[in-house]
C-alpha cells in the first residue's frame, strides 16, 4: 500500500474543485493507494507522464481535460506527495 500525502497548498485548491473532478481525484487516491503509480499507467484516461522543464522530477497524471493533478514520487516506494491539483497550469509559485 501506498501513502499519499497532500500539501497543504493542494488541500487548499482541492477544497474549491468543482464536485466531478474531486470525484475523479478520489479515484486517483484509489488507484494510487493499492497499486502506486504503475496502477495509473494501466488506465489511459489518466495519461500519467514525468514532466520536464522547472518541473523535473514530478509526474503529472489528467483528472479531465481542464484539470490536472501534480505529484512525486518519493523514496520510489510507499509515498506519493501531491503538489497541486491545477487547471493545467504548470508554472511554479
Amino acid at each position: 500500500m501506498w501513502t499519499i500525502y497532500e500539501h497543504k497548498t493542494a488541500i487548499k485548491q482541492l477544497n474549491s474543485l468543482p464536485t466531478d473532478i474531486l470525484k475523479r481525484y478520489e479515484k486517483w487516491k484509489d488507484i494510487v493507494t493499492i497499486s502506486g503509480p504503475s496502477g495509473l499507467k494501466q488506465i489511459k484516461g489518466f495519461h500519467d507522464e514525468s514532466l520536464k522543464g522547472e518541473w523535473k522530477g514530478y509526474r503529472s497524471s489528467r483528472l479531465n481535460l481542464q484539470y490536472r493533478v501534480i505529484y512525486k514520487i518519493i523514496n520510489e516506494e510507499l509515498y506519493v506527495k501531491v503538489v497541486k491539483v491545477t487547471a493545467h497550469d504548470y508554472r511554479k509559485k
